[in-house]
């Protein structure tokens, strides 16, 4: 189940947002134990610290919740601590935080638990929902990502090819969308080259999903998703370290089908088209070498530098086919290089894009709504270092510098054709629990991208394909 807002109840717990600026005027208003238990404690009110005050029979009387003080980058997550501060319980805002709805929601987000493996029937602390907000809309927000999470979560033993493939095939029945999926040597009838070359060593064949939604004839938004279930690193393999987080490189299928979710659930008025390419890049006779050629949908010929930079392979392909309509926005989600990670860390995701415009909405909207990503550019000098001596393109450099860069440019080979186009390279996972964001898979990108498309295309006019 995923998290949701309690019922109001007249017997919850008052939640109070203090500063160190306002304690002393705060506690002013409540119950003078209030006061003695914080002068007890020590409770200043820093950023994130929280004490809970109890009345004379031992029964929860108030929560008091340091915030940021006025006048700095506040962070509108930073609530989404108390869910799992809290005893088990129902909780509501007595004031305000600095963002409500953002409040809210990082506490939904917080409370997510994985409980595929190990159940956990255990009392939680709940919220009710606040005065103010769009209740339906963060319970979306809310199940969209932790739909993700679930994806990334879950190993690669139960999250296979065809599973993740059934979870398209679950949302498109949902939605009362189109759905396709290409499997196996019909990807080379079907002229997708790379996807079958990288995914055929695996035990289950490689896949394409191929998604659609919406009026024929809306405006045309494309999303992308790396799709690889695991990646062993292929002939070029893994040092073990390397491979123990390998079930998150689905992470990017993961974004596009919650971003998916959100746009088809907010009707958007759009023509939606989810494009999954969907692998395990595996070792076994079959698998794609060093040194191997293969054609590409767009007709460029790739050499093959490294086969663990598979993702751009597959991704290309997708590409290639997705440009060839000519959308008015293409959105690709990979967890492709750790370049990225190193340059920018797990917490803010790269992304690229030649257009102007769209990049100001991006960076706009994902600090808006707390889902943070960062511009990098798509260097042109760089460009240059992809080329093949005997084809097209490498899928690699021959140097370690800018590999978030160049992989990127790569990418960007095979987009020519749609009118604005940009490439998130996620990491898909909180390695240290943050508010609002547990340890373990998480969706990036996803709620920036459903509230761009409801900004540049509008909503509540979309019906399902018939």
């Amino acid at each position: 189940m995923h998290p949701t807002f309690a019922t109001r109840t007249a017997a919850a717990v008052p939640i109070w947002f203090v500063t160190a600026s306002t304690l002393e005027a705060q506690l002013e208003k409540l119950p003078p134990v209030v006061a003695r238990q914080v002068n007890f404690a020590g409770f200043k009110a820093k950023p994130g610290q929280h004490m809970l005050s109890f009345d004379e029979q031992g029964a929860p009387l108030a929560v008091l919740f340091g915030l940021d003080q006025p006048g700095r980058k506040a962070d509108a997550f930073l609530p989404g601590r108390l869910s799992t501060l809290l005893p088990p319980g129902t909780y509501a805002f007595a004031n305000a935080p600095h963002d409500t709805g953002l409040a809210a929601l990082a506490w939904l987000l917080g409370s997510y638990r994985f409980t595929r493996y190990k159940p956990d029937a255990s009392a939680q602390a709940l919220l009710c929902a606040p005065d103010g907000i769009d209740v339906a809309a963060l319970e979306r927000e809310a199940a969209a990502s932790c739909l993700a999470r679930d994806l990334v979560n879950t190993p690669a033993n139960d999250m296979t090819p065809a599973a993740l493939a059934q979870a398209a095939r679950d949302m498109a029945a949902a939605h009362g969308a189109r759905i396709n999926i290409i499997v196996g040597d019909d990807l080379l009838a079907q002229n997708l080259p790379l996807i079958h070359a990288v995914g055929r060593a695996a035990h289950q064949p490689p896949r394409l999903v191929d998604m659609s939604w919406g009026r024929a004839d809306a405006p045309r938004v494309t999303l992308v998703g790396k799709g690889v279930c695991f990646d062993t690193g292929g002939l070029n393999i893994k040092p073990d370290a390397g491979m123990l987080l390998m079930k998150k490189d689905m992470g990017g299928a993961a974004a596009a089908l919650a971003a998916a979710s959100l746009i088809m659930a907010q009707g958007c008025d759009v023509r939606l088209r989810l494009l999954l390419p969907i692998v395990e890049n595996a070792i076994s006779g079959p698998a794609f070498r060093p040194g191997d050629i293969y054609p590409s949908r767009k007709g460029l010929s790739v050499e093959i530098g490294n086969t663990d930079a598979e993702g751009r392979l597959i991704l290309a392909d997708a590409l290639a086919l997705a440009d060839e309509e000519a959308p008015e926005l293409l959105l690709d989600f990979a967890t492709l290089t750790g370049a990225a990670r190193v340059a920018l860390g797990p917490d803010l995701p790269p992304f690229y894009t030649h257009d102007e415009a769209l990049a100001a909405d991006i960076a706009e909207i994902g600090s808006a709504i707390q889902d943070p990503v960062w511009r990098l550019p798509l260097w042109h000098a760089y460009d240059r270092l992809l080329d093949g001596k005997i084809s097209d393109l490498n899928n690699v450099t021959s140097g370690g510098f800018a590999g978030s860069i160049t992989a990127a440019l790569f990418l960007n080979r095979f987009v020519e054709k749609c009118q604005a186009y940009a490439h998130f390279d996620i990491y898909g996972w909180t390695p240290v629990a943050r508010p609002g964001r547990p340890e373990g898979g998480e969706c990036q990108a996803a709620r920036l991208t459903a509230a761009l498309v409801v900004q540049r295309f509008g909503q509540n006019g979309a019906k399902s394909l018939s």
